[in-house]
């Protein structure tokens, strides 16, 4: 799933069709959404 870096709408088209733009503003930078997951991490 990805978002507009603009107006943060989520795209609903193919990503990997080329030249896609975001329908509401035009912008051609996206954002993919990632979950909130904490990542522990163990020091050595």
């Amino acid at each position: 799933m990805y978002k507009c870096a603009i107006c943060f709408e989520p795209i609903r088209t193919n990503i990997n069709t080329v030249g896609i733009q975001c329908e509401r503003c035009g912008s051609k930078i996206f954002y993919k959404e990632r979950p909130n997951v904490k990542k522990l991490v163990k020091a050595r």
